[in-house]
């Protein structure tokens, strides 16, 4: 489900379910935190590049897996399961000593918002487009709305999470939620150059500077993403997720009650 590779001074963690349009599966999270402890204990890797496979950098969670948890007895406990999960892997990147570079070509949606945000540094060429959709499914949008109102303000939750726009690269750009846009065939290569020039600083300098702006300037961030991980599994037992995940598995608009 993930492929990593080594050229250092990067490491580069590839999301490959391009069957699911690169889906979160609870596999595929629980691969993501220990891909990321192994480049920890590389010291040769400076930054660690996050990117994902075909057209699509991350769907959000899996849909189908959700809602085959919905037919199960122990049900609410499971969805709490994942949004846990979740919650770990975006707090072990943004607690990752090392920067954290996404390459994006593609669209993300939902819960891929809340990986790309939980990275340092965001490169994504003209055709990507950033969707926080979980509402259309009944859902909560529980860890990408506080990490969205930490990197760009709250006034683009409200447009992403509440209006349901959709931001193009340009318009990402301009509110600082893309750092630089660059060509479809350079994203992976610009994410490499910035980890070479990460590479020219002191390493302790940059973990103490991560750390500053994550855990101090940050700091309501962890317990804003508690809080969003408890609304995330809440959300899924009510009568709205029922019906929009049964509408995703059916193919067809929801119903919502």
């Amino acid at each position: 489900m993930i492929k990593t590779r080594k050229v250092a001074p990067s490491g580069t963690i590839v999301i490959d379910r391009p069957n699911t349009h690169n889906a979160l599966s609870r596999e595929l999270i629980r691969q993501l935190i220990e891909a990321f402890g192994d480049f920890h204990r590389e010291q040769s890797v400076r930054a660690v590049i996050l990117t994902g496979s075909g057209a699509t950098f991350c769907s959000g969670l899996d849909l189908k897996e959700l809602h085959a948890i919905s037919q199960e007895s122990d049900s609410l406990e499971k969805w709490s399961d994942i949004a846990d999960e979740l919650q770990e892997l975006v707090e072990v990147m943004l607690r990752f000593p090392k920067p954290i570079i996404a390459s994006v070509d593609g669209t993300v949606f939902g819960a891929g918002m809340a990986l790309v945000m939980a990275c340092d540094l965001v490169v994504a060429s003209p055709k990507s487009q950033f969707v926080v959709n979980a509402s259309r499914f009944g859902l909560v949008s529980g860890l990408v709305a506080p990490l969205l109102a930490f990197r760009c303000g709250a006034s683009a939750v409200s447009r992403l999470v509440l209006g349901l726009e959709t931001l193009d690269t340009s318009e990402a750009h301009r509110i600082g939620l893309v750092h630089h846009v660059v060509p479809p065939e350079l994203t992976w290569a610009k994410a490499h150059e910035i980890a070479n020039v990460i590479a020219t600083g002191a390493a302790e300098s940059i973990q103490m500077s991560k750390r500053l702006l994550n855990e101090m300037i940050g700091e309501s961030l962890l317990s804003q993403l508690m809080s969003g991980s408890a609304m995330m599994a809440t959300a899924c037992s009510t009568e709205a997720a029922a019906e929009g995940l049964a509408a995703f598995q059916a193919k067809r608009p929801p119903k919502f009650p």
